[in-house]
């Protein structure tokens, strides 16, 4: 079984930015929900004792919707608690290299990030993602995620879903994009991303399932782009 992974901070870690109050509620209560719905599904499926990441695939492909939704949107909230951190700095080395190249510049890059999760129509997720053609912004409805998209690596989202930022900024949805890049952005976890996808260590995968074995070549893996 799915395990709901920890917040690697104290739900107060991010404030002012996100409250302790949205983080209990948006970790404790929806990410939960979904890992609780995933393991009963993937049960009745045939997947559990597999990893997350295949889950998804697998439901992808028999367009089992109702798994894909919960798998996926465990996956995506796993994913997105790494994204951000208390001690926000600022992108370096290669990934400093790819957002300049892909974008022209930092602030380039997060007016791009930020429009692209204002424009979105309804729920979903905001990513920076790396390709064979480089870094680019992109979004996703619903619970659709990176883990069905060929030559597509993610290195950073934003919950663009009303339970990650209501309680803190109402319909603010601008300000809270803003506030997120400049204060908690977790740049290290998007140069380890960066330099997984280039065949430099490991990316992110979600915790294995608590009970049962993964069959040969089901580690969980995140497609590579190609060159």
């Amino acid at each position: 079984m799915f395990e709901l992974p920890p917040l690697p901070y104290d739900y107060d870690a991010l404030e002012p930015t996100m409250s302790a109050e949205t983080l209990q509620f948006h970790h404790d209560k929806h990410h939960k929900a979904y890992v609780e719905k995933a393991n009963t599904l993937a049960q009745k499926a045939g997947l559990d004792g597999r990893a997350l990441e295949e889950v998804v695939r697998e439901a992808k492909k028999r367009d089992d919707k109702k798994l894909f939704n919960n798998g996926a949107q465990a996956w995506n909230h796993a994913f997105f608690w790494q994204c951000m951190t208390p001690d926000a700095g600022q992108p370096s080395g290669a990934l400093a290299q790819a957002i300049n190249q892909a974008f022209g510049s930092l602030d380039a890059f997060k007016d791009a990030f930020a429009e692209a999760g204002v424009d979105h129509f309804g729920s979903g997720w905001v990513w920076l993602v790396t390709s064979g053609e480089g870094a680019k912004v992109i979004t996703t409805h619903d619970a659709d995620d990176i883990l069905v998209r060929e030559g597509v690596y993610p290195l950073l989202v934003c919950d663009l879903w009303e339970h990650a930022y209501y309680l803190d900024y109402q319909n603010d949805r601008p300000g809270f994009l803003k506030r997120w890049l400049d204060g908690v952005a977790n740049w290290d976890f998007a140069a380890r991303q960066l330099a997984a996808a280039n065949g430099q260590g490991d990316g992110f995968r979600y915790p294995a399932p608590s009970a049962g074995e993964r069959r040969p070549g089901e580690a969980g893996e995140q497609p590579r782009p190609s060159a």
